[in-house]
């Protein structure tokens, strides 16, 4: 993993990508400390996290996880997408991007099912809260009227199997933003962006499963 950022530096990239659960906290630890030296930004992906939260009769919550690489000092770190593919209930992912976000977290419960505890995070810098799973421009506006609009949005299978190709998908994801944050209704939008036009004709407003 040092390798591998020293190259990433030396080829003037600006991030590394850590699969966070899976290599383990102290290896995220060394390569914080690593990358820093190197001025690169970590991006937390979370594969395997199901494996600790996802039964609810043993492991640990991804709340935790996500605090525990707060204190480490990842930058980014995927948190669900509530209307995408991934496990996660709109409370669940809410609470995480509170957590990774915020200076001082209130004690509260939830449904009696979750709770959060008090937590002051003094010069702990926050976390960007990554969404992604199952995304593509027409679940955006959903995603951001529920998230907001400082967070970072991985489309790739809804950017890449755009009718035209991934260039136009790109466009396609932008266009979906835009119309967002100017509160314009996708289809209207897509009337005087065919990039657009053609992603809601491929996938409208699914939810992928």
């Amino acid at each position: 993993m040092e390798k591998r950022a020293k190259m990433l530096h030396d080829l003037g990239w600006e991030y590394a990508m850590i699969d966070v659960v899976t290599v383990g906290v102290s290896a995220v630890q060394t390569l914080r400390e690593v990358c820093q030296d190197y001025r690169l930004a970590i991006h937390a992906h979370r594969a395997m996290h199901a494996a600790f939260d996802r039964n609810p009769k043993h492991g640990i919550t991804m709340l935790v996880l996500a605090k525990i690489m707060r204190m480490i000092g990842v930058d980014q770190i995927h948190i669900g997408t509530i209307v995408g593919k991934l496990v996660g209930s709109k409370d669940e992912v809410l609470d995480i991007k509170d957590e990774i976000t915020s200076k001082n977290i209130l004690e509260k419960n939830l449904k009696g099912e979750q709770q959060m505890l008090s937590q002051d995070w003094t010069n702990f810098k926050p976390v960007l809260p990554i969404s992604s799973g199952g995304l593509h421009p027409g679940l955006l506006p959903s995603v951001m009227n529920i998230l907001g609009d400082d967070i970072g949005l991985l489309v790739s299978g809804g950017i890449h199997g755009h009718p035209q190709g991934t260039r136009s998908g790109a466009k396609a994801a932008m266009q979906a933003i835009e119309s967002t944050m100017q509160e314009i209704p996708l289809q209207v939008y897509a009337k005087t962006h065919l990039e657009l036009k053609q992603s809601l004709g491929k996938w409208g407003f699914r939810k992928p499963k």
